[in-house]
């Protein structure tokens, strides 16, 4: 539940459309419903802004159809990452009202109409390659269902700097910006020279032998010579639109 869910609840209460009983249900699993497998945390965005979301990784397509149906029942904003296409095409079959992301890899509620965001600014999601995709629409889909207007900017990395000084107007309109790249991670370093907004770095797993499934790329973002830059975990677009939702947030 949600401040809004919240205060929708509590205006119904008060104005006789929604008797005691009802309300009670509603807040029954207050602050946690316990499943067997699964403690659903269905307050986590009255509290933080970012509600609890299910990793999807290690969970079979029905626990994840479980704990999605109980969340919905509570929230508007529900969201799955590390999901399949062959559990999403289970999972939307329990539960047809939820949208799966192929390159994002995630299963959400509808999308909010960008329009109707009411956060402050603007959140650019910028790829270096085309290979650091998946990474980049992770954040894009996860800051998109947070409230937040987004936009995208994919595949202007180093080896063609040229490609990214052609977009600098995007740059300058954004309030915070997620920079994903693999290899050696030099992207975030650039625009961050070129910029006045707050810089999250997100190291991707791409690149040959010797990137270390990442580790490079993640060495590289952490001894930026560029000050204030921040880094997030290799491959987490989604903890990197949060950091961002928040700096983003009213």
């Amino acid at each position: 539940m949600d401040e809004s869910a919240l205060r929708n609840l509590l205006e119904r209460l008060r104005s006789g459309e929604c008797m005691v009983d009802e309300a009670l249900a509603m807040l029954k699993h207050w602050p946690a419903e316990s499943l067997d497998f699964a403690c659903l945390d269905h307050q986590r965005r009255l509290r933080t802004g970012v509600p609890e979301v299910v990793f999807g990784e290690n969970k079979s397509a029905e626990q994840i159809a479980v704990i999605m149906r109980r969340m919905l029942n509570h929230s508007s904003v529900v969201l799955a990452t590390r999901i399949t296409p062959e559990k999403a095409s289970l999972v939307c079959r329990e539960l047809p009202e939820l949208v799966y992301h192929l390159e994002a890899r995630m299963l959400t509620t509808a999308l909010p109409n960008i329009d109707d965001c009411k956060r402050r600014g603007e959140i650019l999601v910028i790829s270096a390659g085309t290979s650091d995709i998946p990474v980049a629409e992770e954040a894009y889909v996860t800051a998109i269902s947070l409230g937040n207007q987004v936009k995208k900017l994919y595949d202007v990395g180093v080896a063609g700097i040229h490609r990214l000084f052609a977009e600098r107007a995007m740059l300058k309109q954004a309030t915070v910006l997620i920079v994903v790249a693999g290899m050696e991670g030099a992207l975030p370093s650039v625009i961050g020279g070129m910029v006045d907004k707050p810089l999250i770095a997100v190291p991707t797993s791409v690149g040959y032998g010797t990137g270390l499934g990442g580790v490079a790329a993640l060495l590289g973002m952490l001894n930026s010579c560029v000050p204030g830059v921040m880094v997030v975990n290799i491959d987490n677009g989604f903890g990197a639109a949060c950091a961002a939702s928040s700096i983003n947030r009213v």
